[in-house]
């Protein structure tokens, strides 16, 4: 696991074409199983039991979607520190994230705007493993301003 140091990002510190820090995360069994089992509820056999996995056709059990949202989330706030308010996460999934794999999280600012006295900010953002694109999309999230 990489070490983040907590920070507080404010709106007025971010500028359009801002580059997020890479972060790369093992995935484990556990994080699949209890990502999908405990974090998300989400008890489809092909999340915990490698036999059913392969019998729908994958190498392993894998991540779900909920899982992969959580860990966008977190890449997300952890940039920002604990001041900002994530507002809505746009998700493509394709290659999918395997126990073993190393999801490697990528994001820049793609847009600084104000609406409805929120101060926001859009990133797009990346997520790949050895495979490929795990994840791919834009976050909106809410910074305070300073002063």
């Amino acid at each position: 696991m990489i070490e983040t140091k907590p920070v507080v990002l404010n709106w007025n510190d971010v500028k359009v074409g801002d580059e997020l820090p890479v972060h790369k995360r093992q995935i484990t069994a556990a994080l699949v199983s209890g990502g999908a089992i405990s974090a998300t509820r989400d008890y489809s056999d092909v999340h915990h039991d490698y036999h059913a996995a392969r019998r729908a056709g994958a190498d392993d059990i894998f991540m779900n979607i909920l899982t992969t949202n959580g860990l966008i989330g977190k890449y997300i706030t952890d940039w920002t520190g604990p001041a900002g308010e994530l507002k809505s996460i746009q998700l493509r999934l394709a290659v999918p994230n395997y126990p073993g794999d190393i999801l490697e999280l990528t994001g820049k600012v793609s847009k600084k705007f104000e609406e409805n006295d929120d101060h926001l900010v859009e990133i797009e953002y990346l997520g790949k493993n050895k495979q490929g694109n795990h994840a791919k999309g834009k976050v909106i999230i809410s910074l305070p301003i300073r002063g």
